[in-house]
């Protein structure tokens, strides 16, 4: 097996807990009625659209347009947006510094909005740790298609058989191993650590 030398992190789900439901469950007071405008308003496909790079006052239009009777509800999906994180995912920052005290090179590749990235840039201080970060509303592409991982292994110069995928979707990890990079599916940072044993990655 080639030598692992770079680990590249996905951020939401897997290092930060970003979840619109912490803000939409004290705009309703309800958790069911919270769900259901998430399911049916503010979609999580219609949120991929800022992640891809629309600004998000354009799609805050466009949606409040198609739901006027939600047009506030919408407009603090922009407004109040940093209340939708949670802090960090419990152990993975921890991993990750060992990781950098090891020696590996570490990386991210995102799903975020350009708009949005510099807030929890400068909220969490793990975020210093990063060798590159590549975020998908600064590039206009999305995983889990391949042109932005090859970004990612273009721009920073690594070999995808020598850098090893952190995700928590499946079908992004799909893509990267598709693209020639190993990759584990991000489930809690224990297992992480056994995951990392398995490609001979003792921290």
């Amino acid at each position: 097996m080639t030598q692992i030398k770079n680990i590249v992190f996905d951020f939401g789900g897997v290092l930060v807990d970003w979840n619109p439901r912490y803000l939409y469950d004290k705009y309703f007071g309800d958790a069911e009625q919270s769900q259901w405008f998430l399911d049916n308003i503010c979609l999580y496909s219609w949120n991929l659209q800022m992640d891809g790079g629309k600004p998000f006052a354009e799609g805050v239009k466009e949606l409040q347009a198609e739901h006027p009777e939600w047009a506030e509800a919408i407009g603090i999906y922009h407004t109040r947006w940093i209340e939708m994180m949670g802090g960090e995912v419990p152990g993975t920052a921890d991993v990750l510094r060992r990781l950098k005290q090891a020696g590996y090179k570490i990386y991210g590749l995102t799903n975020w909005s350009a708009e949005t990235f510099p807030m929890i840039r400068n909220t969490y201080p793990v975020f210093q740790e990063f060798d590159g970060i590549v975020v998908s509303g600064e590039e206009h592409m999305l995983k889990p298609y391949a042109p932005i991982y090859h970004c990612l292994l273009e721009r920073y110069g690594l070999q995808g058989c020598e850098s090893l995928f952190i995700d928590d979707n499946k079908d992004n990890v799909a893509a990267a191993i598709e693209v020639g990079m190993h990759s584990v599916r991000f489930t809690d940072a224990e297992n992480l650590v056994q995951q990392l044993r398995e490609f001979g990655i003792e921290i």
